[in-house]
């Protein structure tokens, strides 16, 4: 498979089971540890698990100088999983236009949807990618 055989209407799945880690005390630790957050899946965890569940999706289709890249997040966060259950994201891809991919996004727990929107990507090629990064941190 390539890039031209990606359609919309592509679907994936992808189960975590929410550990410590992923949890907003976690996120509190690194940013201010003296505030106490309850214990329940990160939003910012949430997202990134969206985000790979589309990265899963695309890989079959991008060739080896190829990655996706995220550009946009419209994702709300609308219930509270508790540490120890498990998050299912299903993603599916709703437009193509050019290298830009948009993909419809649902995160539910074992009880409930827990989040709900979009995320977009773009297909970049590798290597141009990785020299831009090298000439922004030579020019600091």
């Amino acid at each position: 498979m390539t890039l031209d055989d990606l359609k919309p209407g592509l679907r994936h799945t992808e189960t975590i089971t929410v550990r410590e880690a992923m949890a907003v005390p976690a996120q509190a630790r690194i940013f201010d540890p003296a505030t106490e957050m309850p214990p329940v899946f990160a939003t910012a965890n949430m997202i990134a698990f969206i985000e790979w569940a589309c990265v899963h999706a695309l890989a079959p289709y991008l060739g080896s100088h190829q990655r996706s890249v995220g550009t946009k997040v419209e994702v709300s966060h609308l219930g509270a999983t508790p540490i120890g259950m498990q998050v299912t994201a299903e993603v599916k891809l709703v437009e193509i236009d050019g290298r830009q991919l948009r993909f419809a996004v649902v995160c539910r727990d074992e009880s409930e949807i827990i989040g709900e929107g979009h995320h977009e990507r773009m297909v970049i090629d590798h290597e141009r990618f990785m020299q831009r990064l090298a000439r922004k941190q030579a020019g600091r």
